[in-house]
């Protein structure tokens, strides 16, 4: 990496540890934040979406301030059928480096070998996270050639998510998150401000976007966290380590 100054004014003359470069961009505004990875990883970036309900603002920030960056989209074969429409819209309307990543096992396959794995408790689906998830993800950033993820990750999502800092390394990718600290409201804001495409589900009462066999809509008074999972866990798999030694997620 060749030195460059933050936009905090700090000179950094080699690749700044995942806990420097939290301190760097917790000041600035998301878009800067962008910009000043650009500035310091340039084609090392790489970005991911699974086109949820939050998708159109991480997606909306690259467009304009970072439209190089690839999009890494990790299709499971499990989305709902709206999300693959929401999806298509991105790819044929936004100009977006989009690429669609399978995994190496059809579903079709994997159920007649598996049976089903998300009915088969934490092994299933932990087996479920790699197969569909993680393995697409690992293979992604191994053909693009990027080992810093951009993901739109916020602490307000989930209890799993409060703690999380700006940048964190997660085996040999440092992942990153820049719009982390956005509250509700401001990404209500953002939505509003740029009249951005919502996905079609969150009218009918979703209040997060995963498989379908996963995410259901949420009964009276249960926040987004119960409805993942079967209120057992919220994370699919792919920010938690792998446990696996040749992956570099």
């Amino acid at each position: 990496m060749k030195p460059s100054q933050s936009t905090s004014g700090v000179v950094l003359k080699s690749d700044p540890s995942s806990g420097e470069l939290s301190g760097i961009l917790e000041p600035l505004k998301a878009h800067e934040r962008l910009l000043q990875l650009k500035e310091i990883y340039g084609k090392r970036l790489v970005a991911s979406s699974s086109f949820g309900l939050q998708a159109s603002v991480m997606l909306h920030l690259i467009k304009e301030h970072a439209p190089e960056v690839p999009v890494i989209f990790v299709d499971t074969g499990y989305c709902f059928p709206e999300t693959y429409q929401f999806a298509e819209s991105f790819i044929d309307q936004w100009g977006l480096d989009i690429r669609v990543f399978n995994p190496a096992i059809s579903a079709a396959r994997q159920e007649a070998l598996y049976g089903k794995l998300w009915e088969q408790g934490e092994e299933g689906n932990k087996k479920y996270a790699l197969l569909n998830k993680v393995e697409p993800m690992n293979r992604a950033l191994s053909e693009i050639g990027g080992d810093v993820w951009l993901s739109g990750l916020r602490r307000s999502q989930s209890s799993s998510r409060a703690d999380r800092a700006f940048a964190e390394q997660q085996s040999s990718t440092l992942k990153v998150y820049p719009i982390l600290d956005w509250a509700e409201a401001q990404l209500a804001s953002y939505f509003f401000e740029n009249d951005l495409p919502r996905h079609p589900l969150e009218r009918e009462g979703y209040l997060t976007m995963g498989d379908w066999h996963s995410t259901r809509k949420p009964q009276a008074g249960e926040s987004a966290e119960e409805t993942r999972f079967g209120g057992q866990k919220y994370e699919c798999g792919l920010h938690e380590e792998s446990g696996q030694n040749d992956f570099q997620i």
